[in-house]
């Protein structure tokens, strides 16, 4: 079974790789990236390196030729990145690809207001259209993500937020690695994993690791949405970022990112890691 992933040389796909050609036979793993000399290494291990660009529609049936098993990685520009990734999803199709995989995020429906639902919601409704089967990997709020936030709050001493009394269950980039892998190996895979971490986490948890980090007290401070992107406009933002940014808080206050699965688990055999563990 020849299975292949796009982004293969992004932060997310090359820990996608690595776990499959630690997995697999490497000779059935095909790397699908725009800079095939990033991933010199992984194809030194066995796998194979295609040049394939989503801007570029007509690279992408020579790319998914022969091709199994695809796991489209969505792309990091969130507000142009639709038509490319509808492109491969077409692309997929003329090519005979069995099974399309995409990276989604928790709760991709329209009411989520959370900045990259639409692009997410929109490549899930054309897989579903497409007559292949598919599978979408549904990811929470990376760990990684939230380490900056809790290090300026050890430094300030407060934790501005909008995202209420709201919990997300934020999820390592390694345990979606994992678990897309798994996904991708696994016999008969779901039509959807919602991919997340040990526990919903609150911002007085938050404040408490920043507050474990400071040796003291770390207050939590609750801002509306606009006052939160005025906040970080004036740290330095593009207008844009910081409305994205707060999306993903206001996500959270609605409820939108609090969803604790068992999927990391089932797909790797591992429990998720904590988000205090990324944070010591």
């Amino acid at each position: 079974m020849t299975i292949a992933l796009t982004g293969a040389a992004g932060n997310l796909g090359r820990l996608v790789a690595e776990r499959l050609i630690a997995a697999t036979d490497p000779s059935q793993v095909v790397l699908i990236t725009r800079r095939p000399e990033v991933v010199a290494d992984l194809v030194a291990l066995g796998a194979t390196a295609r040049p394939a660009d989503f801007t570029k529609p007509d690279t992408l049936p020579a790319a998914f030729a022969g091709v199994d098993r695809l796991l489209i990685i969505s792309a990091d520009d969130v507000g142009t990145r639709l038509p490319g990734q509808l492109a491969a999803i077409e692309a997929a199709k003329q090519a005979g690809v069995g099974h399309l995989f995409y990276t989604s995020v928790t709760n991709p429906v329209a009411e989520n207001p959370a900045g990259v639902v639409p692009s997410h919601q929109a490549t899930e409704e054309a897989m579903a259209a497409s007559g292949l089967r598919w599978t979408a990997l549904r990811n929470n709020l990376y760990s990684e993500f939230q380490v900056p936030t809790i290090q300026q709050a050890a430094a300030s001493g407060s934790l501005v937020t909008n995202a209420g009394a709201g919990l997300t269950s934020y999820v390592t980039r390694t345990d979606c690695a994992a678990a897309a892998a798994g996904a991708l190996l696994h016999p008969d895979p779901a039509q959807v994993y919602d991919i997340s971490g040990p526990a919903g986490v609150s911002t007085r948890d938050l404040a408490d690791l920043a507050a474990g980090l400071r040796g003291g007290s770390v207050e939590v401070v609750d801002v509306s949405d606009e006052q939160y992107v005025a906040g970080l406009v004036a740290a330095g933002l593009p207008e844009p970022v910081a409305g994205l940014l707060a999306s993903f808080g206001t996500a959270t206050r609605e409820g939108f990112m609090d969803l604790t699965t068992s999927a990391v688990k089932d797909l790797t055999g591992q429990d998720p890691t904590p988000l205090s563990a990324v944070v010591d």
